[in-house]
């Protein structure tokens, strides 16, 4: 089972907190776009380019709308980006990328989390060194020839085309993530994007087994619940098995 299968395997597993959480997480990026420049998208590539994603992720138009109405209201809402890595056992790592407006309750968070789950966080640099910056798109379709002609012909910077069970998983560098999207909606007209994002994606993966995964498991979880959290990467292969 390749890396970037896992990516895709688990954006299957999308229940109704799940589908919450992505629309808060999207909510957070479109309104610190806006209030960070024009709250019209025609006039703003970062507020554009948010919209785009956050569409690509199915997050419906009237949450979108409702964190641009937010925006040119004056909140006093204001979040600043953090990130934060940590380690688990059995050579497990995780980088946790945070919006917040309180740094200090994020990280009270974030070590709770941590000591329930017998983690450690590190410091900056310690985990991250170990993954790369990509682009990942994950569709059904099979045609790897097909995608990777249409990719290269648009000068998209293609690292990795990998296809099971039906469904493709394109790594690009991720400054073309949107090009790549395009390119993808003109090969394959009505395509659903099963996930559309730019990531941290790790150039090792481990399987974890028994406490360890099970302990894992549970630092995900607990972190899926931190609202501050907007985005979590690992390196744990088989994190939906049942330990």
């Amino acid at each position: 089972m390749g890396r970037h299968f896992e990516v895709r395997a688990a954006s299957m597993q999308k229940t109704a907190n799940a589908k919450a959480k992505v629309y808060s997480r999207y909510s957070k990026e479109i309104l610190v776009a806006a209030k960070n420049g024009d709250p019209d998208p025609d006039m703003n590539q970062a507020l554009k380019k948010a919209i785009e994603r956050a569409k690509a992720n199915n997050v419906p138009n009237d949450v979108i709308k409702r964190a641009i109405d937010k925006a040119k209201s004056n909140t006093s809402e204001n979040y600043s980006s953090a990130r934060y890595e940590g380690f688990g056992n059995g050579g497990s790592t995780i980088i946790i990328d945070c919006l917040t407006d309180n740094p200090n309750r994020t990280i009270a968070y974030l070590r709770a989390c941590f000591n329930k789950s017998h983690a450690k966080l590190g410091v900056s640099g310690s985990v991250s060194f170990g993954y790369e910056h990509l682009g990942v798109i994950v569709i059904q379709y099979d045609d790897e020839d097909a995608m990777m002609e249409a990719l290269l012909d648009a000068d998209i910077d293609l690292h990795d085309i990998e296809v099971e069970e039906g469904y493709m998983t394109i790594t690009v560098d991720p400054t073309q993530l949107d090009d790549a999207k395009k390119v993808i909606e003109k090969l394959i007209p009505d395509v659903k994007f099963e996930v559309f994002e730019d990531k941290m994606v790790a150039n090792d993966m481990v399987n974890l087994q028994g406490e360890d995964l099970e302990l894992f498991q549970r630092l995900v979880k607990l972190l899926d619940d931190v609202d501050d959290v907007q985005h979590v990467y690992h390196n744990v292969e088989n994190i939906n098995e049942a330990a």
